[in-house]
């Protein structure tokens, strides 16, 4: 008799891993009936065929927010006070005070903050956390649809976020097996993992480590190393186009070689628009010296802005956009959904220039898998002014210890610098290829193309316990 498997979508964010990828393959194989438990707008029977049962229950308590938020920073300030570190407050982003609403909330997590900063008051939130979600009706309602559908096991793609509590703790109350996947190689030290689920799935031992070491409440004994399928495409040399069709594809000269330039959110990079600016003058003074070059601009999915379009019409001799191949069925980033097509168009991009420029961004990581540096910026921008946040930070992060060395990354700590260092990176006289693949290994893990089955392989050991 087939097991049947709950891939639970909290959010959009674990389309990408395992709707669009041969996850679902890999585990229909294998015998599995699989049914995605979904809570997105993402119409998954409609757009994929796969088996899906729809959370339209999205209520919290209303209290839920305002612990979660306090809990995220309670644990930041333990890990800071633990390690005896200022960094990761860094990751706290300003709360807001305007409004009657906002003011009550913030107030509200502010004295939580003030007074549950220890590894007992954190524990004491999460308890409270729990308590409120099962009281909403969301968790009644999740818990009978998990009486009329029966799964073996009920996966979690995103730790993250709220909408992810009743329906672990309704599976939890009724004896169902439940796992989760950290989705992010930044996910552990910026204390985002809201569920407590009975066990994890990591990308790699370094992030095992992690994950003991910033949740002190798991074993090591429910954590699986299975990689990550987010980078899976790069090693499927079926979805590589040829140099002409690509080029043809999107208007590319066939007599340039391109860089590419990969856009931040706003967020991580607020004036990321002048980087590309300073590139693109970098390209100018080259192409004078002789070379015949390019830029390909891909945006973040989830940049809204109108920020780089200036640069772009200034620049558009040298620059070319080629946009993600994502779509919005929400209003929210993470209702953003990726395509399968995008990954086709990633892996081509990557495999068709020569480098990546980019803010401290998991590129790296797409590019040295195909052989190709990655240029970090890492100046300030004379535009930087107060109430702007500074992407130096953004390197102090403590997810850029994995690092082997400097060496991992190429950096520009200069805007003097760019040009020279990327002739340089053009002529063969840098590259951060050797090391970048020793941090690949140490983040990703040694098996980047058998995630999927890893995973599928952790789930089959779940459901025999």
């Amino acid at each position: 008799m087939s097991k049947k498997a709950f891939i639970f979508l909290p959010d959009g964010v674990g389309l990408r891993n395992f709707a669009l990828t041969n996850f679902n393959a890999i585990g229909t194989a294998l015998g599995y009936e699989i049914v995605y438990w979904n809570n997105t707008p993402f119409k998954i029977k409609e757009e994929l065929g796969y088996d899906e049962v729809n959370i339209t229950n999205h209520q919290l308590h209303p209290w839920t927010t305002v612990y979660t938020r306090a809990r995220k920073r309670c644990e930041l300030n333990v890990f800071d006070k633990k390690f005896n570190e200022t960094v990761y407050n860094t990751y706290n982003f300003p709360q807001s005070y305007k409004g009657i609403k906002n003011i009550i909330k913030s107030l509200n997590v502010d004295f939580l903050v003030a007074t549950k900063s220890t590894e007992k008051g954190v524990e004491s939130i999460r308890t409270k956390i729990k308590k409120l979600e099962r009281s909403t009706s969301k968790y009644e309602y999740c818990k009978k649809q998990l009486l009329e559908q029966k799964p073996d096991i009920v996966f979690c793609t995103n730790p993250r976020p709220t909408q992810a509590i009743a329906p672990i703790l309704a599976a939890q109350d009724l004896g169902i097996p439940t796992a989760s996947f950290i989705f992010s190689w930044d996910n552990l030290p910026k204390a985002t993992t809201l569920i407590e689920p009975d066990f994890y799935f990591v990308w790699s031992d370094y992030m095992k480590k992690e994950l003991l070491q910033y949740c002190p409440y798991v074993q090591p004994e429910q954590v699986f190393v299975t990689g990550t399928p987010q980078f899976e495409s790069h090693f499927d040399t079926s979805l590589l186009q040829s140099k002409e069709d690509f080029y043809k594809s999107h208007h590319l000269d066939l007599e340039k070689k391109y860089i590419c330039f990969s856009g931040d959110d706003i967020v991580t990079s607020p004036l990321d628009q002048y980087y590309l600016e300073d590139l693109a003058i970098s390209v100018r003074e080259l192409n004078q010296q002789g070379y015949n070059l390019g830029i390909i601009y891909r945006k973040c999915p989830v940049d809204f802005t109108n920020r780089y379009d200036a640069v772009l019409q200034q620049y558009q001799d040298v620059i070319v956009s080629i946009d993600p191949l994502w779509r919005p069925v929400g209003r929210s980033w993470n209702e953003i959904m990726p395509t399968k097509e995008d990954f086709a168009l990633q892996a081509n991009i990557c495999h068709h220039t020569e480098f990546v420029g980019n803010i401290a961004s998991s590129m790296v990581f797409d590019f040295v898998a195909h052989d190709k540096s990655c240029l970090f910026f890492d100046y300030e921008q004379p535009q930087l002014k107060k109430g702007i946040r500074d992407i130096g930070q953004n390197y102090k992060y403590i997810h850029f210890r994995s690092m082997p060395n400097k060496e991992a990354a190429l950096f520009v700590y200069n805007k003097k610098e760019l040009t020279t260092i990327v002739k340089d990176i053009l002529d063969g006289k840098q590259s951060n290829v050797p090391v970048g693949k020793k941090w690949f290994d140490v983040v990703v893990g040694t098996q980047p193309t058998k995630a999927s089955e890893n995973i599928w392989e952790g789930i089959n050991a779940i459901v025999k316990k």
